[in-house]
Parts: structure tokens; C-alpha cells; sequence
């Protein structure tokens, strides 16, 4: 049963609370419930899924990364019973981009099955850093509504415009790499092109439980992190993301976010108040440092990062750093944002240190 179309020029929010309304009222709607703000799971999902196996990209992949949502359960198992590398995004990008799926040796097919649920990507998997050198050959995405033209809607956050956007920027994913989503028939809409915007991930395969939709979307995808539409309160919520965007200002791209203005620019640079008075401190130990690197070269990494400590313990022959914050909330953004990160060749080595206080002449002021 399909939904009635909606008129042109109504919103994507418009869009979604239709579809919303329509597999719940329509009986469609499958666990977890509500399906409202959800990329939403439907009865018949799993058969919907079983049309991955008629696409010759899909047989063809050795990679495939497919999102964590329940509409996806069955495409995930799929993919490890295929013995194909499954990745997963992290839940809203905290701790990274991907996990990579391991099952134990052996495992059987209902171990399979528990590896593709929520659960199973918790238990089974192991993180995929930015330097991993990962290359995925198919990305399967949720959708809140699709057209047949390829346009599609999520449920509102921008998390799956967001992980692609990054794929590129690390290299994982290509202009070819085709892009699979999984719906309901009621799903499959007329959606204004006006609607979309040029961060908007489109898809070139649209499978529901009676169809399989090739949809020669000629539009362009995202051809990576569009920083200008990118807020600081995003940055702060994707640790990641600072690591990226560190990377691309350092290969000479513009980064300027969203809500940046050149008055602003300097801003990071501002003194931070002096930690004395204060009888506790976080340490972050930093490990594996090149010889070659300099100190303003560290706090520079830092100051771009958005990790900037209240003092810094600089050891450099040793290869070597401790880094001071006021509390274990500042500690613990600083440790997301630096794993994975690269200085001068080294991928560093980044841990809480034991108790440390900075004694002496090795500690800096980092706002100098």
C-alpha cells in the first residue's frame, strides 16, 4: 500500500512526518516503536534485503559498509554470511567513523545473525582508525524516504551525508561507489529536486520488498566535508571530525566553518587563565612523538583540534608530551580527538597518564 504523494514544494520535514504517520497508522511499522524520528524498521525489511544477492555490486564487493539502523539487520547478515568485510558506523560518529564486524573463527549462522544485530556490532567488532587505508566497494544507507530519481530523505541529522562526506575525505569511497538504500514500497515517493541540497547523499539503488529500483541519478554526490556548512557545535560532537578537518587545513584546503567569522579567527589563540589554584588536574600522555617535531608544531595540532590544554609537558627527547586539562570532560574529548592522529610520519600513542604534575622548567603555557 503506497502513501499518497505529497504535493510539491512541501518541506523534507513535511516529507518524513507523512511517512511516519503512514507506517504507523498503515499497521507497516516494525520494532523498535515508534517509528518518529527513526530511520524507521518495516514489516518486510528483511525480504527487502534479500535483493542485495540479485546486485551485481554487492557480489562483486569485498567491503561493504552498511549503517547500524534495524531496516539494515538483514543486509548486515547477508554481508558477513558472503564473508565480505562489514563496516559500520559508529552511533553519531563519537568515537570514530567505522567499526569493522569480526566474527569469532568458525561461527556459525546464527552467530552471523547475532553479529548483525545492535548488540553484535557492539560485541564483534574492532575500531577502523583513519589511517586503516579502508576502501569500501558499496555503501548501503537508511532512508526516511526516497524517490525513484535517486533523491533521498533521512530522518534530519545529516549523519549519513556526514559519514560519506568522510569516506571521501579519507579516501574509502569513490565517485562510482554505488550507494544502496533499503525501504518500504510507501517509502518510494515523488520528492522535489529543490529540496535537496549539494551535501545531500544520493543513491543509485533503491530495494523494497517487491522491487529492486535502479535510479541513474546523475546528480553528483558529495565530493567530500563541505566545512562551510559544518557548525563548531558539529565539531564538537564528532571528535573525528577535528581530526579531518586538522588534515585537510594541513594540505591547504579551506576549512572555515559555518559560524566562523574573521574577527574570530584568532579567538583560539586567546590566553586560557592560568591553572594555578586549581589542585586537580586530567593528564593526557601523548607517546610516540617524531624527534623532529617541535613543540609549536604539538600545540599547533591542538589548537586546530579544538584540545587546546591549560598547560603542556613537553619531553621531546624522550617522544614524549603530558598534557594538562582542567576536568575529565576536556580529557576525554582531547583522547577521541587525537586517536588516529598523525604527526610528522607517527601515528601517535594516546592514553590518560597516571597521576602527573608538571614540576619545574618542563612545563609551557600553552596560549603563548
Amino acid at each position: 500500500m503506497a502513501a499518497a504523494l505529497p504535493p510539491a514544494g512541501r518541506s523534507k520535514g513535511d516529507i518524513r512526518e507523512q511517512v511516519w504517520e503512514h507506517l504507523e497508522a498503515s499497521g507497516l511499522a516494525d520494532f523498535p516503536r515508534p517509528v518518529r524520528g527513526r530511520i524507521p524498521n518495516f514489516k518486510g525489511s528483511s525480504h527487502a534485503a534479500t535483493r542485495l544477492l540479485g546486485l551485481q555490486q554487492f557480489r562483486a564487493a569485498r567491503a561493504v559498509k552498511i549503517n547500524p539502523d534495524a531496516p539494515q539487520r538483514n543486509a548486515r547478515f547477508l554481508t558477513l554470511e558472503a564473508r565480505k568485510t562489514l563496516l559500520v558506523p559508529t552511533p553519531r560518529l563519537r568515537t570514530g567513523l567505522f567499526n569493522r564486524i569480526v566474527p569469532p573463527p568458525g561461527a556459525t549462522k546464527e552467530m552471523l545473525r547475532r553479529c548483525a544485530t545492535s548488540q553484535g556490532v557492539r560485541d564483534f567488532s574492532v575500531p577502523v582508525g583513519l589511517d586503516s587505508k579502508a576502501q569500501v566497494d558499496l555503501v548501503v544507507v537508511g532512508s526516511v524516504a526516497v524517490s525513484e530519481k535517486g533523491w533521498r530523505i533521512g530522518k534530519g541529522e545529516g549523519y549519513a551525508d556526514m559519514e560519506y562526506a568522510m569516506m571521501v575525505s579519507m579516501g574509502a569511497v569513490q565517485e562510482d561507489t554505488p550507494v544502496v538504500t533499503i525501504v518500504h514500497d510507501c517509502q518510494v515517493l515523488d520528492i522535489a529536486e529543490e529540496l535537496l541540497g549539494d551535501h545531500d547523499l544520493t543513491v543509485d539503488y533503491i530495494l523494497t520488498p517487491t522491487r529492486t529500483i535502479q535510479t541513474h541519478c546523475k546528480r553528483p554526490k558529495p565530493q567530500g566535508i563541505m566545512w562551510h556548512k559544518v557548525s563548531s557545535e558539529m565539531l564538537g560532537k564528532i571528535p573525528i571530525l577535528k581530526t579531518l578537518r586538522w588534515r585537510e587545513k594541513q594540505a591547504g584546503k579551506d576549512v572555515t566553518l559555518q559560524d566562523e567569522h574573521p574577527a574570530l579567527a584568532n579567538t583560539s589563540r586567546a590566553a586560557i587563565p592560568d591553572r594555578k589554584g586549581s589542585d586537580t588536574t586530567t593528564t593526557v600522555y601523548v607517546g610516540n612523538l617524531p624527534g623532529s617535531l617541535r613543540v609549536s608544531q604539538l600545540k599547533s595540532a591542538l589548537r586546530e583540534l579544538q584540545v587546546l590544554p591549560a598547560a603542556l609537558k613537553w619531553q621531546g627527547a624522550q617522544h614524549r608530551a603530558f598534557l594538562d586539562y582542567r576536568d575529565q570532560g576536556a580529557a576525554h574529548r582531547a583522547l577521541s580527538s587525537l586517536q588516529g592522529l598523525s604527526l610528522g610520519g607517527n601515528a601517535l600513542r594516546v592514553e590518560l597518564a597516571k597521576s602527573h604534575r608538571d614540576k619545574g622548567q618542563g612545563e609551557i603555557n600553552t596560549h603563548k
